[in-house]
């Protein structure tokens, strides 16, 4: 039966799909994002699994678990790490009303000297009367920190179940990986074309999402371990090993993640009543992230994670409205791979330009085409019909070989 649709019915059906593909991805948040996070894992620790398994020797099982023994221990020790710092955190709180006020007036007044407006309207000298001074001690009151530890304890402990299943599916990916991989392309029928199309594309996929996902790693850890030391050597700053771990941590979130990570320490230092110090931090965190977005990423990275901000921006609203906080790290491994499959695709390569920050490029010929010319050149009576660009650089070799 043959149907016309209408470019308008096309249109429809597609925002229909979408909006069923979104749909089924958040109510099977439970079971897409474990076996997303798995994916990736699986991408990542492949490469480790390999080197043992043919360098040192180690059998596949065996190669396959000491990769994930690996992530396992860098796991816990950031934790670790994080955990012993919050009781530090907790006791350098003021203990009580006059110690508030001291800290209070001792910020407010810093600020005077520093602040080229008047901010007594903001900052009043009467604490009693600063809603500043009234919500932060709020905050940071014994209540309510007993309230968010009891939170943060409970949603630990419900992480743990998720934990522990996304670390056996990782170790099933990695086991099963090539059956899985050569059972998926019998899928798509038996005929080598489109075989060797998937292959491709899944490569290509692979490839994008682990390049983003190790360089990301990369870049985080440098900007964890300078800022760190800044922070030890220049602010003197006493959680400055916390905060490090949260940069390498909140910055696989573009944009949110970047600035959440800026403001933790410079929040320490106003309450620790230091703000000219708290400026300091926020200039010094400017520029490195400057660098980092402008000059390092784009350098490390290249055209594999070339999105506008744009893309980016709504990746990031997109997939925290469907996973939660998930779907914030989520986003850019995501939206790298969607772009790789994208502009390997050929009727999906204008998606793929449209995601791109990059002018736009032509896409080269496919398969098919290729074919198809190469069976006309074999065939002396048939003429290859070639593109207009493609002509146009032929003609003057032709007509330079004309004798006058």
């Amino acid at each position: 039966m043959n149907l016309n649709l209408t470019t308008a019915t096309r249109y429809g059906l597609n925002v229909l799909a979408l909006l069923g593909t979104s749909v089924a991805l958040y109510l099977g948040s439970s079971i897409f994002i474990p076996v997303t996070i798995s994916v990736l894992l699986a991408t990542i620790l492949y490469p480790a699994a390999s080197w043992f398994h043919s360098r040192l020797r180690f059998p596949w099982f065996l190669a396959c678990l000491v990769s994930i023994l690996g992530l396992v221990f860098l796991h816990l020790a950031i934790v670790t790490a994080v955990a012993a710092s919050v009781p530090q955190l907790i006791n350098k709180l003021p203990t009580n009303e006059e110690q508030w006020k001291e800290k209070y007036s001792q910020t407010a007044n810093r600020l005077r000297e520093i602040s080229p407006l008047p901010i007594n309207d903001i900052l009043p000298p009467d604490p009693d009367t600063s809603k500043f001074y009234l919500s932060v001690k709020q905050l940071f009151s014994a209540e309510s920190l007993s309230v968010y530890l009891q939170k943060l304890a409970g949603f630990g402990l419900e992480q743990m179940s998720q934990v522990v299943l996304i670390l056996f599916v990782t170790l099933f990916l990695l086991l099963e990986g090539e059956m899985l991989a050569k059972k998926g392309r019998a899928i798509f029928g038996p005929s080598t074309e489109a075989q060797s199309r998937v292959t491709r594309a899944v490569a290509e996929m692979a490839e994008a999402v682990r390049k983003y996902l190790v360089w990301r790693t990369i870049v985080n850890l440098g900007l964890a371990i300078v800022c760190g030391m800044v922070y030890k050597y220049a602010f003197k700053l006493e959680q400055w090993y916390l905060w490090a771990i949260l940069t390498a941590v909140l910055n696989y979130i573009p944009y949110i993640g970047t600035i959440a990570a800026g403001v933790l320490p410079f929040a320490e230092l106003l309450i620790s009543g230091r703000p000219d110090a708290a400026l300091g931090v926020m200039v010094f965190y400017g520029c490195v992230v400057t660098v980092e977005g402008y000059l390092i990423v784009p350098w490390v990275m290249g055209r594999s994670m070339d999105l506008n901000a744009t893309t980016v921006m709504l990746a990031c609203l997109f997939w925290h409205l469907l996973w939660g906080v998930a779907g914030l790290f989520l986003a850019m491994p995501l939206m790298a791979a969607l772009k790789a499959i994208c502009m390997h695709v050929e009727d999906w390569n204008a998606w793929g330009q449209l995601m791109s920050s990059g002018p736009s490029v032509p896409p080269p010929p496919s398969d098919a085409r290729l074919h198809d010319i190469a069976a006309q050149a074999s065939d002396g009576e048939q003429t290859i019909v070639m593109d207009d660009h493609h002509r146009r650089a032929t003609e003057p070799a032709k007509s330079a070989t004309v004798n006058p």
